[in-house]
C-alpha cells in the first residue's frame, strides 16, 4: 500500500509490497489516490468499533446473539456492516470453558468490515506459525494466561471464511448500556489474544486489554 498506511518496516513482505505498488503505479495499472482512499476508510471510518458494536449487541440481545452465531454475515449486515473481506463471516464465542483464537496461517485474511485493517503482528510470520503450534504461548506473550482446563480453539481464516470472536462479557457490566459496552470492547479481544477487563479492575489499575 502507498504511504505509511501500516507503519511497517522496510524489510520482508512490506518492502516487496511497496516495490510492487511502485511498479504498478508507474505503469498506470493502479491509482495510488484510490488506494489511499480505501485505506483511509478502513483506518478511520470503520474498523474495530464496528465489531465492538456487534459484540455489544450480542451481549445485550439474546435473539441477535443467536442469529450472529448462526449466520454472522447476515447478522452483521443487520447493523449496516458489510463489504469486501466480510462476505463469509463466522462468529465464535468465548466462554469460561472455551477460548477462541483467530489467525490466518497463509497470509493476513481478516474481517475488514468489523475489524478494519489487520495489525502488523497479525500479519507476522511469528504469529501465524506459533498461533497454531503454541497458542497458549502466543496468548502468554500478549499477557493472557488461561487456566489449564480452558480449551483453546484456533481458527484459521482464509479467503473463504473470516472469523470474529465474541469475547466474554466481563462481570460488573450488567447495568451498562449497549453504547457503553461497545466502548470497552477491544480489537484484540475480537481476535482472541486478549480478554476484556471488568470496569472495576480497569479503574483499579490492572493491565488493560490491548487495544
Amino acid at each position: 500500500m502507498s504511504g505509511d498506511h501500516h507503519n511497517t518496516d522496510d524489510t520482508g513482505p512490506a518492502a516487496r509490497v511497496k516495490a510492487l505498488e511502485a511498479i504498478l503505479t508507474e505503469k498506470g495499472l493502479i491509482d495510488s489516490a484510490a488506494i489511499d482512499a480505501i485505506v483511509d476508510i478502513y483506518e478511520t471510518r470503520v474498523g474495530p468499533r464496528n465489531g465492538a458494536r456487534v459484540v455489544a449487541k450480542a451481549w445485550t440481545d439474546p435473539a441477535y446473539r443467536k442469529r450472529l452465531l448462526a449466520n454472522a454475515t447476515s447478522a452483521v449486515a443487520e447493523l449496516g456492516f458489510a463489504g469486501p473481506e466480510g462476505e463469509h463471516l463466522v462468529a465464535v464465542e468465548n466462554t469460561d470453558r472455551v477460548h477462541n483464537l483467530i489467525v490466518c496461517t497463509l497470509c493476513s485474511c481478516y474481517p475488514w468490515p468489523v475489524l478494519g485493517l489487520p495489525p502488523v503482528w497479525y500479519k507476522s510470520f511469528a504469529y501465524r506459525s506459533r498461533a497454531v503450534s503454541d497458542p497458549r504461548g502466543v496468548l502468554k506473550d500478549f499477557g493472557l494466561e488461561l487456566a489449564p482446563e480452558v480449551e483453546v480453539r484456533v481458527w484459521d481464516s482464509s479467503a473463504a471464511i473470516r472469523y470474529l470472536v465474541i469475547p466474554e462479557r466481563p462481570k460488573g457490566t450488567e447495568g451498562m448500556s449497549e453504547d457503553a459496552l461497545a466502548a470497552i470492547v477491544t480489537r484484540d479481544s475480537m481476535v482472541g489474544v486478549a480478554k476484556i477487563a471488568a470496569p472495576t479492575s480497569r479503574r483499579g489499575g490492572s493491565a488493560p486489554a490491548r487495544a
